[in-house]
């Protein structure tokens, strides 16, 4: 048989084993038999030099209590305890029998039984269940045997049942051990498939996140200009280009972004890949004048200049166009804006407040929105809250715990939120 053909036969043949534990069990049980009966031949102290065959033959009843024994072993896997109780009786029956007809080995079918039960239970119940059947089988042969209790069988006797019981028990431990390595694989292989898993929603989620915030901002541009430049094409050619101009700026700006966004899911080593960087409060005066073009006044107010890590400043600058984006969008025509982005500590506070006064209809579905903002906040470890001004209006805050200041070793300033007022059902169709 050549040397892959083994390989692929021996898996076959130990699944085979382990689908008919009968068919095993019955082969061991024909294998005690045989030396039970080749031992019943053996007499141990006839010879000066070792046990000799051939002087005695085993009785008919030391027969009967061998086959008895072999058969029962048969059954040990399935009901272990009531076979070791079997055996052990038919073990006894022996040594009662011995002084009329010649012993019979019948001990060793006791042994195989005492192996099973320790290696199919615990080690608390191998132990009591072990000494009760070391100490009652050996007082047995001592008992009843025709030579003196310190007889060398009677010692051996002893040993071979505890030597019984410990082989049980290391066979119990060592397949403990084996399936808790197997167990401890296993659970390993699934954490890190969920890890997996995770990560690929947190990184689908943030891509998405970025790519609404994209197309809803410049297409709410768009939308604005062009139903300008629509209205006042016939009566004012001049803003009408004016319009289209902001629209044509509006939608490259769009490209870029979303060139830049996608270019994100390339491969490292695909080429044409985007090296710009993220969007930030260092542009955030270009990112106000795109919606003071589309005719939504906003005014700004910072504090300082100081560089913020890039996904706090990502986060600030998103944060703000997301809610301006609203504002354009729900506020009505003639809304105004006021944006403030202030450094507390080692956190930043991002407002964006407005005066507006219409709600629009509610959104089939809702939007994403506010959702999205939650989202980058609550990535960061800050805090957001969203709803309408009391006499009017909308307002959106969110502080921005800073890692470049935690990192410093200051810690965050935390301050309490104050209750959202109750909205309105059209206030929360707030975001796009």
């Amino acid at each position: 048989m050549t040397a892959p053909s083994l390989r692929t036969g021996l898996p076959r043949t130990r699944s085979w084993l382990r689908a008919h534990p009968l068919v095993v069990d019955a082969v061991l049980a024909a294998t005690v038999l045989a030396c039970m009966i080749v031992g019943s031949f053996a007499d141990p102290h006839d010879g000066m030099h070792g046990p000799s065959f051939g002087t005695r033959a085993p009785g008919v009843r030391g027969v009967v209590l061998m086959v008895l024994a072999a058969a029962t072993l048969v059954y040990r896997r399935r009901r272990p305890l009531p076979v070791l109780a079997v055996t052990c009786a038919l073990t006894v029956t022996g040594f009662v029998l011995a002084p009329v007809d010649p012993p019979a080995p019948v001990a060793m079918s006791a042994v195989v039984a005492l192996y099973t039960v320790a290696a199919r239970t615990d080690r608390p119940t191998t132990w009591r269940i072990g000494l009760l059947t070391m100490a009652g089988l050996t007082g047995a042969a001592m008992c009843f045997s025709d030579g003196p209790w310190y007889a060398q069988g009677n010692l051996g006797l002893f040993a071979w049942t505890g030597i019984g019981a410990s082989a049980g028990d290391a066979v119990r431990s060592r397949r403990a051990f084996i399936d808790a390595i197997r167990e401890r694989a296993e659970r390993a292989e699934r954490t890190r498939e969920e890890e997996a898993r995770r990560r690929v929603a947190e990184e689908r989620l943030r891509i998405a996140r970025d790519l609404h915030d994209v197309v809803a901002h410049h297409i709410a541009l768009v939308n604005v200009q062009a139903g300008v430049a629509a209205h006042v094409m016939d009566k004012r050619p001049d803003q009408a280009k004016e319009a289209l101009a902001h629209v044509r700026e509006a939608s490259r700006s769009a490209l870029n972004e979303l060139r830049a966004t996608v270019g994100l899911l390339r491969q490292s080593g695909e080429p044409q890949a985007p090296t710009e960087p993220a969007p930030g409060l260092a542009v955030l005066d270009g990112l106000l004048d795109t919606f003071r073009n589309a005719g939504l006044p906003v005014e700004l107010a910072r504090t300082d200049d100081a560089s913020l890590a890039a996904s706090v400043d990502l986060a600030a600058y998103r944060i703000i166009q997301e809610a301006l984006t609203n504002v354009r969008k729900h506020a009505g025509p003639d809304a105004k804006a006021e944006v403030s982005v202030v450094r507390v500590g080692t956190s930043v506070e991002v407002t964006v407040v407005d005066d507006g006064t219409e709600t629009p209809p509610p959104e089939a579905g809702g939007g994403h929105g506010l959702i999205g903002m939650h989202e980058r906040v609550g990535a960061l470890g800050g805090t957001l809250t969203a709803g309408p001004r009391y006499g009017g209006g909308f307002r959106v805050h969110a502080i921005l715990p800073d890692t470049t200041g935690a990192l410093a070793g200051t810690p965050p300033t935390t301050r309490a939120e104050p209750p959202a007022r109750p909205q309105s059902g059209p206030g929360e169709d707030h975001a796009p």
